[in-house]
């Protein structure tokens, strides 16, 4: 039986692709790396090519994430939420499950961006600090919890979401509407794929 509900932050619930790549190019000059002129083409990549597409080291990333992290606070007003999720999270809420947000980006941020929308129905907000590690972040969710992998599902939009949920036996939701594309994905697949936040609503209900 299904108890907890995790979801992504930027691309899954909210809308913060342009305003995300705007920061970066902001800070491109600064750390020394290339400016993104089309993220349809850098999207295509995986994600250690786009760093390296980019000229962008790991070592570079906790200075450039506290960087972006505070530009990123400065533009909440102008971030969308996704359309239709307000009303599938109070659907998901009153149905009784717990829901958590597990996300790169800082508590701070998404809880800020939540009271500012009026949106309170989530329980748990982690910042999962490292960009490759959210597996280990989800986990210790899990034992803070005392829940078994059965009883979670993920929602998410990136191939690094895939990839933890299928080391830990988490299923997995697919948001066809955030940052990666789907025919990226290589050997692991996610179990389910939503096409609008509506059939995060249907696919739980078959739970």
């Amino acid at each position: 039986m299904v108890k907890l509900l995790v979801f992504d932050f930027d691309g899954t619930l909210v809308d913060s692709q342009s305003i995300s790549i705007k920061i970066y190019n902001q800070l491109a000059d600064k750390y020394h790396v290339k400016k993104i002129k089309s993220f349809d083409t850098i999207k295509k990549l995986p994600l250690h090519e786009r760093f390296k597409t980019l000229n962008l080291p790991i070592y570079k990333l906790p200075l450039f994430a506290a960087d972006f992290t505070k530009q990123y606070k400065n533009s909440l007003e102008t971030i969308a939420l996704v359309t239709g999720m307000r009303e599938i999270l109070i659907e998901l809420k009153k149905k009784g499950y717990e829901l958590a947000i597990v996300s790169s980006n800082s508590e701070s941020n998404i809880r800020d961006y939540l009271g500012e929308k009026q949106i309170n129905v989530f329980e748990t907000i982690i910042n999962s600090h490292n960009i490759l590690g959210k597996d280990k972040v989800i986990k210790k969710l899990l034992i803070s919890k005392m829940l078994e992998s059965s009883e979670v599902i993920y929602v998410g939009d990136e191939i690094r979401d895939v990839i933890a949920c299928k080391k830990l036996g988490i299923k997995i939701i697919w948001a066809n509407w955030g940052y990666d594309l789907l025919e990226m994905l290589q050997g692991e697949q996610p179990d389910y794929i939503a096409y609008s936040p509506e059939d995060i609503l249907s696919i739980i209900n078959l739970q």
